[in-house]
């Protein structure tokens, strides 16, 4: 039943849509020699059925959070039916408007918070087709040294790099943090730069009109004249294609570089360069790109004093990553909240959270060479469980049974259930140990993060 509403969506033949051809700009592997060539008649590839078809996947697997409009990912195919057709017209003929996005605000580390912007579905749905048929466009052109948002690459490619660099004997790092990237990006600037490669009008105009697009706050539309709103499928390719300015000017330069979005490190071999390649690039940025750089929290300095992308580069002699303390106090305090013993959820519900958190966390963090952490960790967790699960057991009476079900000793399990050391104390007590053992906890679906990992690192 799904494939055949997806067909009635997304068919060119019943809509009379005409198959582009390649002079279209439709083909999702352009070749890299042709990626520089100014492509026309890109809306027409924007829409085609099979473009579309691989949007609505994206966008269904991509889930996420309603927009303005109210509509859920799930409630869109069913829109479309009815609505696709309208909005196939004015896409083509450049009538089409987005709504404004809903503002999310999400705490930072630091106490502040990032802005995101939530698109209706409908348009990041549009959003995802015209990014298919942008990113082939201008990803070959891309800086080697630019590793976010693009297939191929990863965060932990740019730390590997970032490593290398420092093994080869570029001791100093210059961290350049551009302050609010995304809220301070200048349209008339990037449609200048999209105008470069895209003769399409039409799609220039809709990516302008999403760029300009208001933000709903308290009820009232506000209007933006700047900035790309984090939040949709569009938006990091276009910070990639602002900063793509900037990596060519590092490149023709000769430095060695490590960009992820708006993170960017520059290695040097001392700290009297780095303070010149600081001021240089801070005025390129400022004065060419017309960004902000938050002198505040850029800074040259050795790598191991320096975060990038939550890791750091300690040893300088043979540049490890290690992960930062910053990093660490996020996880344990994500941890604490998971385990906090008055929730009032199930263990096993505990753990199933928990589970999820610290498989992504070391499926991240597992290029530090620093297992003892991992190790640390783990019995640090353990205790908060073992406390977490004194706590459900709430009576001294059933606290005491439950440890003599367990196989502790009489003695011992009334002991530790009518002394009432205090739940963090007794959670490490052997009373405790030995009833809810590392063995036992694992059954119950406790993920070892030092076991995962060392099963990562030796792959």
């Amino acid at each position: 039943m799904r494939r055949k509403t997806r067909q009635l969506v997304f068919s060119w033949e019943e809509a009379g849509e005409a198959q582009p051809g390649p002079s279209e700009g439709s083909n999702p592997q352009m070749a890299p020699e042709r990626a520089g060539a100014l492509a026309a008649g890109l809306i027409e590839a924007v829409v085609t059925a099979a473009n579309m078809r691989r949007a609505m996947k994206r966008v269904q697997a991509n889930k996420g959070s309603p927009g303005v409009d109210g509509m859920t990912v799930q409630e869109l195919p069913a829109y479309l039916v009815r609505e696709w057709p309208r909005l196939r017209e004015e896409l083509l003929e450049g009538r089409y408007r987005p709504q404004p996005v809903r503002r999310v605000d999400i705490p930072k580390p630091d106490g502040g918070k990032r802005e995101l912007g939530i698109p209706t579905v409908v348009d990041r749905l549009i959003q995802q087709a015209i990014l298919q048929v942008l990113d082939p466009l201008y990803d070959p052109t891309f800086s080697p040294h630019s590793y976010g948002f693009r297939v191929g690459k990863s965060a932990h490619q740019a730390l590997e790099q970032a490593r290398v660099y420092v093994a080869s004997g570029r001791g100093w790092v210059v961290d350049i943090d551009l302050e609010k990237f995304f809220d301070r990006v200048n349209h008339d600037l990037l449609m200048g730069r999209l105008a470069r490669r895209i003769a399409d009008k039409r799609l220039l105009k809709l990516i302008r009109c999403y760029l300009e697009a208001g933000v709903l706050l308290n009820g009232v539309v506000v209007e933006r004249w700047e900035g790309t709103p984090q939040g949709g499928p569009l938006s990091p390719l276009l910070a990639n294609i602002l900063l793509d300015e900037m990596d060519k000017e590092l490149e023709r330069r000769g430095h060695c570089f490590c960009r992820y979005a708006d993170d960017c490190n520059i290695y040097v071999q001392s700290q009297r360069a780095g303070e010149r390649v600081m001021e240089s690039v801070s005025r390129l940025l400022e004065k060419k790109l017309r960004l902000k750089v938050n002198r505040a929290k850029s800074a040259v300095g050795r790598p191991s004093g320096r975060e990038f992308l939550g890791y750091r580069i300690i040893n300088t002699a043979k540049a490890r990553l290690s992960i930062t303390p910053a990093s660490l106090k996020r996880a344990k305090d994500t941890i604490r909240r998971i385990t906090k013993r008055n929730r009032g959820v199930s263990f096993e519900r505990v753990l199933k959270e928990l589970g999820t958190f610290t498989d992504g966390w070391v499926g991240y963090f597992w290029r530090a060479r620093t297992p003892s952490v991992f190790h640390e960790l783990d019995e640090w967790i353990r205790r908060r469980l073992r406390c977490y699960q004194w706590k459900l057991w709430k009576k001294t009476h059933n606290r005491a049974r439950q440890l003599l079900k367990a196989g502790i000793g009489r003695y011992l399990a009334w002991g530790a259930a009518y002394d009432g050391p205090g739940y963090w104390r007794v959670a490490g007590c052997p009373a405790m140990t030995q009833a809810l053992t590392n063995a036992r906890l694992a059954a119950l679906g406790f993920h070892s993060l030092q076991a995962r990992y060392l099963s990562l690192a030796t792959v």
